[in-house]
């Protein structure tokens, strides 16, 4: 049935005022002059099922294997990531109309407000699917949604080196760094994998260590016997009840942690985790979006800047609290790869940068102006 006499059925349902059952469905059809069978009833009844719950058009592609992002621009254009960029598939809305009642409908299952005075929201479905929407005419060329798909495994460091995105010279490296509770930054941009080699990491964590998790949206799901897991909160629709990451690294401080895990550096937080490294929890991490590690100093300076930290005190914390950052990129193919691996160093202006370290390519590891500082930090 066409998307159009979708709505049209929809609208005829939703007029009875009541749960409508399969006999309602069959006199609704007729009254749009449709032809009425058992088989084309059932089929019906199965498309309102998708196009009312869940995801709507959108749920056949988060069930696809392998699909990590689906995004909707407006009611044309459709896209998903199953690993090699995005690419446009063959679902399309009737109008923007159709995509706003989605975008709403997933934020209220979301518990989250989304409207013409509030447009734009971000979100947790039960499935642990991350939405984001912003309506039109905030967005353009029509309602915007992005869906960021769960992990539906954990990989090891082996499965990543058996996929091509890190040597084995490389995974060793980063298995001394868990091993020596080096405090360490994962960088990179947006769906470079940043989160997958994080979890593949803190899997590595030895079982009788407690790892605290805190996260805006829960991501990170690594394979660890003893992980604690804090989840951020917006406020309501009257302005309550927000928690935000600030309020829980200062929580996870309290819960007896052996590592300290900051999902994603973005903001406030900032200073907190660094007093928190700073105050003998070794082996704390996070992931922080920048191009390079050589962006990563600036980009640590203007977040702690947000929680009221000057450049001075940034760098000085920085310099004492973290000692390494591994960069992951995303190739023009689509592959996921560690890149670099860099190492903090102050100067004698004390202002942090970062030196090469090691860089990764397929087939191995050089090593760069850092090299020295790099082996010393974990112990090679």
């Amino acid at each position: 049935m066409p998307e159009i006499e979708l709505d049209r059925l929809q609208g005829s349902l939703a007029a009875l005022g009541r749960p409508y059952t399969p006999l309602d469905v069959a006199a609704a059809l007729r009254g749009m002059g449709a032809a009425v069978t058992d088989a084309g009833v059932h089929e019906v009844l199965a498309n309102l099922r998708r196009h009312s719950v869940g995801a709507g058009p959108l749920e056949e592609l988060l069930g696809r294997p392998g699909v990590s992002d689906v995004v909707v621009n407006g009611p044309r254009d459709v896209f998903v990531d199953s690993g090699s960029g995005l690419e446009r598939v063959d679902v399309s809305f009737v109008d923007d109309e159709q995509v706003r009642r989605l975008a709403i409908r997933l934020a209220a299952a979301a518990g989250r407000r989304l409207d013409d005075a509030a447009p734009f929201v971000d979100g947790r479905l039960a499935s642990g699917v991350r939405l984001h929407a912003v309506l039109a005419p905030v967005a353009a060329p029509g309602t915007c949604i992005s869906l960021r798909v769960p992990a539906s495994r954990t990989f090891s460091l082996t499965d990543l080196v058996d996929a091509g995105s890190l040597p084995v010279e490389g995974a060793e490296l980063l298995r001394a760094i868990v091993r020596r509770r080096v405090a360490y930054l994962v960088s990179g941009g947006t769906g470079g994998g940043k989160t997958t080699l994080l979890a593949a990491m803190l899997a590595l964590v030895p079982a009788e260590e407690r790892i605290v998790l805190v996260e805006d949206a829960r991501e990170l799901v690594p394979a660890h016997p003893h992980c604690v897991r804090l989840e951020a909160r917006p406020a309501n629709a009257e302005g309550a009840g927000a928690i935000t990451l600030t309020t829980l690294v200062r929580q996870a401080l309290r819960m007896r942690p052996d590592r300290v895990v900051l999902g994603e550096v973005r903001g406030a937080e900032l200073t907190d985790l660094l007093t928190a490294l700073n105050t003998g929890h070794e082996g704390g991490c996070g992931t922080i979006h920048a191009n390079s590690v050589e962006d990563v100093p600036a980009r640590l300076e203007a977040l702690a800047a947000l929680g009221g930290m000057g450049r001075d005190a940034c760098h000085a914390q920085v310099a004492a609290a973290l000692r390494l950052v591994i960069h992951v990129v995303r190739d023009p193919g689509g592959r996921r790869r560690v890149a670099e691996v860099g190492v903090f160093r102050r100067g004698q202006d004390g202002l942090v940068d970062v030196l090469p370290g090691a860089t990764m390519t397929g087939t191995g590891v050089s090593y760069g102006a850092g090299a020295a500082l790099l082996r010393a930090a974990v112990g090679w």
